[in-house]
C-alpha cells in the first residue's frame, strides 16, 4: 500500500513539473485565500542551508495592487531625463500592470548576515520556494506568471515592499485562473546540457 502511494504521489509531482506553463492572461476571478495559503505553505518547504528561511512574501489583492502600480510609475519616470515627455497613456499603462491578475505575490530574499551563510545560497533557496509556489498553483488549477526585470530591482519598488538595502526582490508572481491554455514550448534536450561522469 505504501509503495502504491509513493508511485501515485511521484506521478502527480512529475505531471505538475512537466505540464506547468507560465500564463500571461488570467481572468478577474479571485482565487480563494485558502489556495494562496497552500501556495505559501508549499513555498516554505524549499531546502535552505543552515535553516535560514530567507524568503519573505507580500500578497497584494484589490486596491493594494495600485500602490505597486504607483511604484512602477515612479521607477519608469526616474530613468527619464525629462519625465514630462512620457505620454500619459504610457504612464497609465505602467500603473495598470499589477491589475493584470487578481493576486500579485512579491517574493523577496532577506539574506542572513552571519558566518557560513552564502548569499547565493539564500537566493537559490528563495527561487526554489517560488518554484514550489508555481507547482502548487498548477495543482490547484491556477495560472501563474513569474515576472522579473528591472522594476524588481529598482529603489521605488523595493521601498514599496519595505525591503532593506541588502534585500532583493526575486520577482512578482501573478496569480489567477487561466483565460487560455498556452502551448508547450520546445526545450533543449536534456542530453545536450548534461555530462555524465562515472570515473
Amino acid at each position: 500500500m505504501k509503495g502504491n502511494a509513493v508511485t501515485i504521489t511521484s506521478n502527480a509531482i512529475l505531471d505538475a513539473i512537466n505540464n506547468r506553463r507560465s500564463v500571461g492572461k488570467v481572468t478577474e476571478e479571485i482565487p480563494p485565500t485558502e489556495h494562496i495559503q497552500t501556495m505559501l505553505e508549499a513555498a516554505i518547504t524549499a531546502p535552505n542551508h543552515h535553516h535560514t528561511e530567507p524568503w519573505r512574501f507580500f500578497v497584494l489583492t484589490g486596491d493594494a495592487r495600485l500602490g505597486l502600480g504607483d511604484a512602477l510609475v515612479e521607477d519608469r519616470l526616474s530613468g527619464e531625463e525629462d519625465p514630462s515627455s512620457i505620454p500619459e497613456a504610457v504612464i497609465e499603462k505602467t500603473r495598470q500592470k499589477p491589475l493584470r491578475a487578481p493576486v500579485v505575490i512579491g517574493v523577496a530574499v532577506q539574506p542572513q548576515q552571519r558566518a557560513k551563510v552564502w548569499e547565493v545560497e539564500e537566493v537559490c533557496s528563495t527561487a526554489a520556494a517560488i518554484q514550489n509556489m508555481l507547482l502548487a498553483a498548477h495543482s490547484l488549477g491556477l495560472a501563474t506568471m513569474w515576472r522579473t526585470g528591472d522594476p524588481c530591482y529598482s529603489e521605488p519598488v523595493k521601498q514599496f515592499f519595505g525591503l532593506g538595502e541588502e534585500d532583493t526582490l526575486l520577482g512578482m508572481i501573478y496569480v489567477g485562473y487561466p483565460a487560455s491554455e498556452p502551448a508547450a514550448r520546445n526545450r533543449t534536450p536534456v542530453d545536450q546540457v548534461t555530462t555524465w561522469w562515472d570515473s
